[in-house]
């Protein structure tokens, strides 16, 4: 099987073309990428040139399969032009070119960011879009749910973790500091992935024999805010009361109003301390489990300490 990987060079995207290759899949890496164009918002139809198209439908010529893994990352971003190129644009046109090839399947990258602070995700089309970014990622899933609406499948990925990731390594730093905390009781589900767990699960919604669902979740993991703290910071976490806990966060998101930045990480926060549910995913009902466990987290920690430790603190989040 030719698999197509849109953002290839990217987080998401090394790791996906390792996962397939491994699975001994004929992978096709495409990189740098990029559309100029524009959405109707009306009608939800893809403006672009026609180089633009015909330069993509030349590139995904003879896949059965295109996973789009690029797209712009910074959930701190306030340039909603870019994102929304990065995040609307290329998916809704290559969903369209997907969906003129008979048979190919087309595997959007998303992100669970698209439901904002629900309760608990799921794999409706539901969503609460409460950043530029999250908005450019929801406007994304619906180009492509148009564009190709039998072959599709819409994969959203809670946050994503590596040590080359730059929120991973703010993470493991708070997690050791005395500022590591967690809000009461501590039990709460957290919705992490590891980026092998993840590209897994995109090489098998991309590969697997039945046609999965449009939109799936990632699956729970077993994590929770406290043990996230205390696997990434070798210690148990202190536990804030509730109240204090909702409190901070309270301001936080009111201060995020006037700043994007703050709104972003004000959402971190929040996550980290409360966490999120998620609803059962096709996923696991399909037999998928996740191929790196709880030692995964740990070697993380050691591979980002170890790092550190030579002066090497370089990463990013895309």
């Amino acid at each position: 099987m030719t698999v197509a990987v849109v953002g290839a060079s990217g987080f998401i995207g090394r790791a996906v073309v390792a996962a397939l290759e491994s699975a001994g899949h004929e992978v096709r890496p495409i990189s740098g990428l990029r559309v100029s164009g524009d959405v109707d918002d009306r009608t939800l139809a893809v403006r672009v040139d026609v180089a633009s198209r015909h330069a993509v439908r030349a590139t995904l010529e003879g896949c059965q399969v295109v996973i789009n893994a690029a797209g712009d990352p910074d959930a701190s971003s306030t340039d909603v032009n870019a994102l929304r190129q990065a995040n609307a644009v290329l998916p809704g046109l290559l969903a369209e070119t997907t969906n003129a090839s008979s048979g190919t399947r087309f595997v959007q990258v998303s992100s669970a960011v698209v439901q904002g602070r629900a309760p608990v995700l799921t794999d409706s089309e539901d969503v609460d879009a409460f950043s530029p970014y999250a908005q450019s990622k929801a406007v994304g899933e619906q180009l492509v749910r148009r564009a190709c609406p039998d072959r599709h499948v819409i994969y959203r990925p809670p946050s994503v973790h590596a040590a080359d990731r730059r929120v991973s390594r703010s993470i493991v730093r708070l997690a050791e500091s005395p500022l590591r905390s967690v809000a009461a009781p501590s039990t709460a589900p957290s919705p992490q992935a590891l980026v092998q767990n993840v590209a897994s699960a995109i090489a098998f919604l991309a590969t697997c024999p039945p046609q999965p669902p449009g939109t799936v979740i990632h699956p729970w993991e077993g994590m929770t805010t406290g043990g996230l703290m205390q696997l990434l910071g070798g210690r148990e976490p202190r536990v804030l009361p509730t109240r204090l806990a909702e409190g901070i966060v309270q301001l936080l998101e009111r201060t995020g109003r006037l700043s994007a930045p703050i709104a972003a990480n004000a959402r971190r926060v929040e996550m980290m301390w409360f966490g999120q549910g998620q609803d059962v995913s096709w996923l696991t009902e399909a037999g998928w489990k996740p191929p790196v466990g709880t030692e995964g987290w740990e070697e993380l920690r050691m591979r980002i300490k170890s790092e550190a430790s030579c002066g090497d603190m370089g990463g990013s989040d895309e």
